[in-house]
Parts: C-alpha cells; sequence; structure tokens
C-alpha cells in the first residue's frame, strides 16, 4: 500500500483524521462546531472541521458520505466526491444534506464525512476528426438493459 506524508494544521479539539481499520480507504472528518447544527428535511449546510492540510502536487483529498450517517439518517454530501486540491490552502468544509423526513442534529466531534488521499494524472488533449470504434459505441444511459 503505497503511502504520503501530508501536512495538517489541526484547530480544532478533535483528533487528526485516521484510518480505523488495516484496510480502511477512508479517513473519518469530525464537525468543528461551537453550536450544534441541526438540518431541517432538505435543508444543506457547510460544515467545518477545523482541519487545514498541505497536499503534495500530483494528489487530491476526495470528501465522500459515511455510509453509516447516510443509510440511519438520510444525512449525505452534496458535490460528492468533493475535491480538495493540493494548492488548497483554506479550512476543510463539508456540505451536507439531509435527504430524510426528519431534522437531524449534527454535534461537535461527529464524523461527518470520509476523506480519501488519491493520486491524480493529468490530461493532455489530442484533437482527433475520428475516435476508433468500440462494441459499445454511443450507448449510453442504460443501453446494456442492466
Amino acid at each position: 500500500m503505497q503511502s504520503v506524508n501530508i501536512k495538517i494544521i489541526n484547530n480544532s479539539l478533535n483528533p487528526l483524521p485516521a484510518y480505523e481499520t488495516e484496510g480502511s480507504a477512508g479517513m473519518d472528518l469530525r464537525a468543528n462546531l461551537e453550536n450544534e447544527i441541526t438540518l431541517a428535511p432538505l435543508q444543506r449546510a457547510l460544515v467545518p472541521t477545523g482541519l487545514y492540510i498541505e497536499l503534495p502536487l500530483g494528489y487530491e483529498a476526495q470528501v465522500r458520505p459515511r455510509s453509516g450517517l447516510a443509510i440511519k439518517h438520510g444525512i449525505t454530501c452534496l458535490n460528492s466526491p468533493g475535491t480538495i486540491d493540493s494548492d488548497y490552502r483554506g479550512e476543510i468544509k463539508i456540505i451536507l444534506v439531509n435527504i430524510s423526513n426528519e431534522s437531524f442534529t449534527i454535534q461537535h466531534g461527529e464524523r461527518i464525512a470520509q476523506m480519501i488521499i488519491h493520486p491524480v494524472v493529468k490530461a493532455t488533449w489530442e484533437s482527433v476528426k475520428v475516435l476508433k470504434e468500440s462494441k459499445r459505441g454511443e450507448g449510453g444511459f442504460g443501453h446494456t438493459g442492466k
């Protein structure tokens, strides 16, 4: 498994993000709140974490929902997966939305999302007049019938 060193400032009272198990791909991010936030149905909020990171060039951090919050409470991340670019130095904040029929209260220290560190591949474009044919062709949006 590949490892990369990432500089971090933790301006919260929460522990640093950590892998919960040896096989975990993501690290939990926690809410850094002075006051709890209650999300009504279909309401969204920008939730601070108190974390600032310096990713090496060639990496991104992806912010994704936590499956437990999604299935148990209908809380998920908008703009998912969210991308934190290597040159961003601001606080990591999570866009949460309540897609359930009941209000949900976010407490300080609650695990609200997960973050995955991922290498980035830069593309270069090659303009052509024709693309190579494939078995799929132009079929999309469920064309396989499965």
